[in-house]
């Protein structure tokens, strides 16, 4: 059976069927997943029975992995494997993948283990849409900017309203402080495609102060986060999203009532981001090398 690649939105999101991730892909089949990734962004399979060595293993097809994250735990007896749990926080904020890091990762996979009875979608936005919908001007001042990216980032949370666990996993998430400069402007190593590279651990303009810099984060944010961008994406069991961490941001809604939630997250250790004048990002603080190797 051939696969087919059947589009969810106009601007992101697409249905693969034809092929069974369970087992091991041949190059054809794994070109296809490639170029299908590169144009729609995020790619969903059904019905794929798989456990977390498949997950991994499919996730391998595509490079090397990255192990569960820089500073969270990874699921017992599977160190790449990160569980995406409603018990240990809610990642109900718009981010990118780990762009804390010098790397960050260059795909995700999440495989639906736990799903509630309604609610907790996953909101995938492509930010290559964004850049484009971007008027002239401000596409031009975009393309000029750099952002830190931290894992130190401020939660909103007023600290009374902090319990003890959640204390302890804001300790653990900040337990190594990483710092990273990034273009706000990104270039695809595949496509040659322009994104906005932001997201919640963006939290500065370079050379601007913090009052100027969520100014500018937030109008260009306001783009990434147009309901015609984004993919809302309901689980069923038995379901793998992929999508591509370099040109996407996405956010776990969190609408169901506390009720069990949980997805397992194997991500691909991705390449440094590069501007449009060529230029590599750079860390400022923290090194991540146990996290992940560096994608050629």
């Amino acid at each position: 059976m051939s696969i087919e690649i059947s589009k969810v939105t106009a601007h992101i999101g697409a249905r693969v069927s034809g092929v069974d991730i369970s087992k091991p892909l041949d190059e054809e089949q794994v070109t296809a997943i490639r170029e299908a990734l590169d144009v729609h962004k995020a790619l969903a399979f059904d019905d794929v029975h798989l456990d977390d060595e498949g997950q991994q293993a499919f996730a391998r097809h595509f490079g090397d992995l990255t192990t569960a994250h820089p500073t969270v735990a990874a699921v017992d007896g599977a160190p790449n494997v990160l569980p995406v749990d409603s018990e240990r926080g809610r990642a109900n904020h718009w981010h990118t993948d780990v762009t804390f890091v010098l790397n960050p990762p260059q795909a995700s996979t999440l495989r639906s283990i736990t799903i509630p009875p309604y609610g907790g979608e996953t909101l995938i936005a492509s930010s290559a849409a964004a850049y484009r919908d971007l008027p002239a001007p401000l596409r031009a001042l975009a393309d000029t900017l750099w952002a830190e990216h931290t894992n130190d980032y401020d939660y909103a949370v007023p600290d009374e309203q902090i319990d003890e666990e959640q204390a302890a996993q804001r300790a653990q998430f900040t337990s190594i402080k990483f710092r990273t400069a990034h273009p706000v402007v990104r270039v695809h190593p595949l496509t040659g495609e322009r994104g906005l590279f932001i997201g919640g651990f963006a939290q500065r303009i370079v050379g601007l102060s913090v009052g100027e810099s969520r100014t500018l984060l937030d109008l260009f944010q306001s783009y990434v986060t147009r309901p015609e961008n984004i993919l809302r994406w309901r689980w069923s069991p038995n379901q793998l999203v992929l999508f591509d961490n370099r040109i996407t941001q996405h956010y776990a809604v969190d609408n169901y009532d506390g009720r069990p939630r949980r997805l397992h997250r194997v991500t691909v250790a991705g390449d440094v981001p590069v501007g449009i004048e060529g230029k590599e990002s750079y860390s400022i603080e923290g090194d991540a090398s146990h996290y992940t190797s560096v994608a050629e």
